[in-house]
């Protein structure tokens, strides 16, 4: 008995003192790690902000999906508890998920069983599903939340707004050159878990919120993109050309309302979209053709070279240094044109006559001025500079070719900017597609003002502007008018070289309206049309449907008066 109670005393003493170390000495240590093997981490995204037109209609948005994944080696310790629930282990988890995930019961225990800690069941799931999984609490299944990228408009402004990998980061377009400020920054949440991974009520708890990135509003306007696309496709498919693009700017504030290419890309599956992955508008070049001979017309009013009532004799082919010669497009016999026909019609070979008084440096100096040869400063990728040599390696037919807009080529962004600084009273308004951003708080803050630059005089600008009008009254591009509405505008056909490297003919008719009060420049631009290759027959009609509607959507009033336009021939 002694010796029993001995032992059985010591014994209490020994626990007693392990009890004093562990609950006393080493229990705040103890719970410190019993806990951290209890916490978890999970990361919270930071939302990607929306795209949205002027009007607030999203064209980009990010919604909340759910991943569905598992832990193959936890799977097996899932246990039924009767008929209802099916087998224990993966038979049973797969039995309980299957219906819920639309997926066949089979398949999905397939992907249960192995010994990988991590594999994907199902991807972007709804929240609601999501919801119903989580509440299973089923051993090594994981529901994960994702922010999925949508564009609601299919391939609407695709070419424009771009799109993004699987990890939300942006490829292409404005998600791409936007990322930055469109990506969230990513917060954690820190909880005590249960067996089941549920959180423990009351238990540790810690949060880094995340932060949603910024929103972003376009200049563009869902209704004039939409007319624009839809017009243009007709179009292209109509005349069986390759490609197009339409661009309508404000001429006042150099805000784009639209901008579409006939092969245009669906943002939401862009592997199996047909259309590159740039908006041709920007990064196609193509030579201006007699578009360009509106810079001409403001460079020879600009220096007194002429008048809009000058007098010329104009044959059919010219030779302006007795070893070029340069020819219209149709044969004729000499005409009595003024300046102002030789816009109207068109003429090659007037435009040489008269411009070949201009020096060749100032020719030069107006094509840049105007934007040629210098990216226009949208706020997309792949844009180009275009084609503008300088004047020292101008061959000797190339100083007489510019001014009826050949040996240049330029993007119809910069074709556009042309008629839109002529429109603006001479000056250039930097051409932009962002209107402002949103910060997550709901804060507006409006773009920077664009630049502006004064090119050639109100007076001269407005001369051109009368003098385009008579090219839709009385020239080529009488298939450009708008009931209602005066018109100026410049027809084109010239030599264009597409992003696939093909060389091909461009047809273009670009032009202003109202032309007593200019609020848009609308340019059609069709590669390679295969019915005619003169923008005066498959550009202009174009251009009177896409602006027509422009400006009802606008709410611009019919002009009041008919134009008091200048004489084309004498």
């Amino acid at each position: 008995m002694t010796f029993l109670t001995i032992a059985i005393v010591l014994t209490l003493v020994v626990f007693g003192g392990r009890l004093v170390y562990v609950q006393g000495l080493r229990g705040p240590s103890i719970a410190a790690q019993a806990r951290d093997a209890r916490l978890v981490s999970v990361a919270e995204l930071g939302g990607r902000g929306e795209i949205t037109d002027a009007d607030g209609v999203a064209l980009a948005a990010s919604v909340e999906r759910y991943d569905i994944s598992v832990n193959q080696k936890t799977v097996p310790e899932y246990r039924s508890t009767g008929a209802v629930d099916g087998p224990d282990g993966a038979a049973g988890v797969a039995a309980r998920l299957a219906p819920l995930l639309d997926m066949n019961a089979a398949e999905l225990g397939g992907k249960l069983v192995g010994d990988r800690g991590f594999v994907y069941i199902k991807k972007g799931v709804l929240p609601d599903v999501a919801r119903e999984v989580r509440k299973l609490g089923l051993p090594g299944v994981n529901v994960d939340r994702v922010a999925e990228r949508v564009y609601p408009n299919g391939n609407l402004a695709g070419n424009v707004l771009g799109f993004v990998n699987s990890n939300g980061t942006g490829l292409d377009g404005l998600e791409l050159s936007l990322n930055d400020r469109l990506t969230g920054t990513a917060g954690e949440e820190t909880y005590e878990r249960g067996r089941m991974g549920q959180a423990i009520p009351g238990g540790y708890s810690q949060e880094t919120p995340a932060r949603q990135g910024d929103s972003v509003t376009l200049t563009l306007k869902s209704d004039i993109q939409f007319r624009a696309y839809a017009a243009l496709k007709a179009q292209v498919a109509a005349t069986g050309a390759d490609s197009g693009s339409v661009i309508v700017i404000d001429t006042k504030t150099g805000e784009i309302y639209a901008i579409a290419d006939s092969n245009t890309v669906d943002p939401n599956n862009p592997g199996d979209s047909n259309g590159g992955s740039l908006s041709s508008a920007i990064s196609d070049v193509f030579e201006p053709g007699s578009t360009g001979k509106v810079i001409t017309m403001s460079a020879i009013l600009d220096n007194h070279v002429a008048t809009p009532l000058s007098q010329w004799s104009v044959p059919y082919e010219y030779s302006p240094d007795g070893k070029e010669t340069f020819h219209d497009s149709h044969p004729h016999g000499v005409l009595q044109l003024t300046t102002t026909g030789v816009l109207a019609e068109s003429s090659n070979t007037g435009t040489v006559m008269i411009g070949q008084n201009l020096p060749v440096q100032t020719r030069f100096d107006y094509l840049k001025k105007f934007g040629f040869g210098s990216k226009t400063g949208i706020e997309m990728p792949g844009e180009s500079v275009g084609i503008l040599h300088p004047v020292d390696s101008w061959q000797r037919r190339d100083k007489f070719a510019v001014l009826f807009g050949q040996s240049l080529s330029v993007t119809a962004l910069q074709a556009t900017q042309v008629f839109a600084t002529i429109a603006n009273g001479g000056v250039r308004v930097e051409p932009h597609i962002i209107k402002g951003w949103t910060s997550p708080d709901g804060t507006f803050t409006p773009s920077d003002p664009p630049t502006t630059t004064q090119v050639v005089s109100p007076e001269t600008a407005q001369t051109v502007l009368t003098m385009m009008e008579s090219v839709v009254d009385d020239g080529t591009g009488s298939s450009a008018a708008i009931p209602g509405y005066r018109v100026a505008g410049k027809t084109g056909t010239a030599q264009a070289w597409l992003a696939n490297g093909a060389q091909g003919i461009t047809a273009s008719f670009i032009g202003v309206a109202p032309a007593d009060d200019p609020r848009i420049a609308v340019a059609v631009i069709l590669h390679n049309p295969r019915s005619s290759v003169y923008g005066g027959v498959v550009a202009a009609p174009v251009f009177s449907d896409v602006a027509g509607y422009t400006l009802g959507e606008l709410g611009v009033a019919p002009s009041g008066t008919a134009g008091t336009l200048f004489p084309t021939t004498w």
